[in-house]
């Protein structure tokens, strides 16, 4: 299960945070991730819970913001959202797609204390 990997990255990223920052304690963590992450959501709360135990997000409330797939047509020459990887432009039906965005995770921002 690679969510407790990340669940891990995201401890060092409060860890470092908190350490920069000279906050105590975080009380939610909001975490953008995109639609082609293959991050299973609720495998990635359940760690993120684990994970958190004994740093100052322990007991934060974690809040996931779902961003879409987005691909290039070369087709229609668009910028479109895809409703998955293999889709086909939702403007013109076009096949020949670059992805854009939508694998991405990152943590958006923390409430803190």
């Amino acid at each position: 299960m690679h969510e407790l990997s990340l669940a891990r990255a995201i401890r060092e990223i409060v860890e470092d945070e908190a350490r920069a920052r000279g906050f105590r304690r975080v009380l939610r963590l909001r975490l953008e991730i995109g639609a082609f992450a293959a991050v299973e959501k609720s495998a990635l709360a359940f760690a993120f819970e684990a994970a958190m135990q004994g740093s100052p997000a322990e007991g934060a409330e974690l809040e996931i913001i779902d961003l879409p797939g987005r691909a290039h047509c070369y087709d229609c020459g668009e910028e479109v959202e895809l409703a998955g990887r293999l889709a086909p432009c939702p403007r013109c039906g076009g096949e020949r797609l670059r992805p854009t965005g939508g694998d991405e995770m990152r943590v958006k921002d923390m409430e803190v204390a």
